[in-house]
């Protein structure tokens, strides 16, 4: 099996606020067939811009770089047999959660 790591950005998800209630229903959906199929790893929202960047030498300052174009706004880890299963997945959570998700496979030997 191998592991992957399903993403979207920050303000990716652009839907009125009266449906929140209806896609966080379809993405905890998504959640539970997930697990009940053995695949779920971890997953998560991310708070909106509170990120903290730490230099190689311990300075601390506050986030995200200024020439970031992208911030990642939630993820998921699956643990699924091939691309084209994690592919499958990210489907789902993109209809459930009404954004696009990016795929990227996690390097072997990374642990949990």
């Amino acid at each position: 099996m191998t592991r992957y790591l399903i993403s979207f950005d920050d303000g990716a998800m652009t839907f009125p606020e009266e449906e929140l209630a209806e896609v966080a229903e379809a993405s905890h959906a998504v959640v539970r067939e997930a697990q009940d199929a053995a695949v779920w790893v971890f997953g998560g929202g991310l708070e909106r811009q509170q990120a903290s960047i730490v230099a190689t030498d311990g300075t601390v300052t506050d986030g995200p770089d200024p020439e970031t174009k992208a911030v990642l706004g939630g993820f998921s880890i699956i643990d699924v047999p091939s691309r084209e299963d994690a592919l499958e997945w990210a489907a789902k959570i993109a209809a459930a959660c009404r954004c696009a998700q990016e795929v990227r496979e996690i390097m072997p030997g990374s642990t949990a």
